[in-house]
């Protein structure tokens, strides 16, 4: 017996559900031209800052990761920034660059239709899962969403398109092992492709090191091609969260960035573009004692502090400049 025809889908208009002001078609500036590049003082040394983070990190009853680097030079500063983590919905960052990089290849177009069936919504952040299905919406759309809301069905449609061992075959050419994709999101006894790595570290597994990484090669224009991490900075510039990197920034501080959590995790990793310097901050937290969700939890209030440090640091004008 044939299956009855389902309504013809409905087209997303995303612009006028989340964002009118995000337009990715015309191309943005390079990612590499931050406010601090242009007049910046004498660089302060990233090693110097290291006993101001472990004497705030001491104090959180959790364990920290930490990873600061300067995309430009190269210099980093680490903190158990080699330690996995489970990746909470920092994952989708890699996911968001397998994409750009099939439609790179061809495989994709960021305007090709993805169709949200009912079967397909799952809970958690996003707003996919609250509106009527059938419902037609494009790649870029699904792109948009999984990043500025963390939306986990369109983070599954995308899922689809590209495959989890893609992702993961993508973080191994770029040199970032430790960073994989484990199953999608809310569907992990179903689609997880390593159980034991799924049980221990859930949808995913990544380190502060590797991430930030990941994107001072989006910041440089080389994770996918320049025009790609343009198109990917301006998405990670719209992510909605903001009680962690860019809480205490000055107001103005223009941070691209991806957070994650769990009940006992806690992440934002983005690129700052500081006035004096830019830079790439990763700051990964788990087991935490604290798991309420509300905007005082402690392990929020230590991103917040760990961010505000390195920014007063970074640009602060260093000893003997006017």
């Amino acid at each position: 017996m044939k299956s009855p025809a389902l309504p013809a889908p409905r087209r997303l208009l995303l612009p006028a559900l989340v964002l009118p002001a995000l337009l990715l078609a015309t191309p943005a500036a390079a990612p590499a031209q931050g406010a601090g590049a242009q007049g910046a003082p004498a660089a302060r040394a990233l090693a110097a800052l290291r006993p101001v983070l472990e004497a705030r990190i001491a104090r959180h009853r959790g364990v920290v990761g930490v990873a600061l680097l300067d995309p430009r030079t190269g210099e980093s500063l680490s903190v158990r920034g080699d330690a996995p983590f489970p990746s909470a919905s920092v994952i989708k960052v890699p996911i968001l660059v397998e994409v750009f990089q099939q439609v790179e290849k061809g495989k994709l177009r960021l305007h090709d239709p993805l169709v949200l069936l009912e079967a397909d919504k799952v809970p958690g952040a996003g707003v996919l899962q609250f509106l009527h299905a059938p419902l037609e919406l494009t790649v870029r759309d699904a792109a948009i969403l999984m990043i500025i809301l963390s939306d986990n069905t369109a983070t599954n449609l995308l899922i689809d398109k590209v495959g989890i061992r893609a992702v993961d075959a993508r973080m191994d050419t770029l040199g970032l092992p430790q960073t994989r994709l484990h199953a999608k999101v809310f569907r992990g006894r179903t689609t997880m492709i390593d159980s034991a790595a799924y049980e221990k570290y859930g949808l995913g597994v990544t380190t502060p090191d590797d991430m930030a990484r990941l994107l001072a090669m989006i910041y440089r224009g080389e994770a996918v091609s320049d025009d790609a991490s343009r198109q990917m900075v301006e998405i990670l510039k719209a992510q909605m969260k903001d009680d962690r990197i860019p809480r205490y920034l000055p107001e103005g501080t223009v941070v691209a960035n991806k957070t994650g959590e769990l009940n006992e995790v806690k992440h934002d990793c983005g690129i700052v573009y500081a006035r004096a310097r830019d830079y790439v901050l990763c700051i990964m937290t788990r087991d935490n004692a604290d798991r309420r969700w509300v905007l005082d939890n402690e392990a929020l209030l230590l991103g917040a502090d760990l961010s505000r440090l390195v920014h007063e640091y970074l640009t602060a004008t260093p000893p003997g400049r006017p």
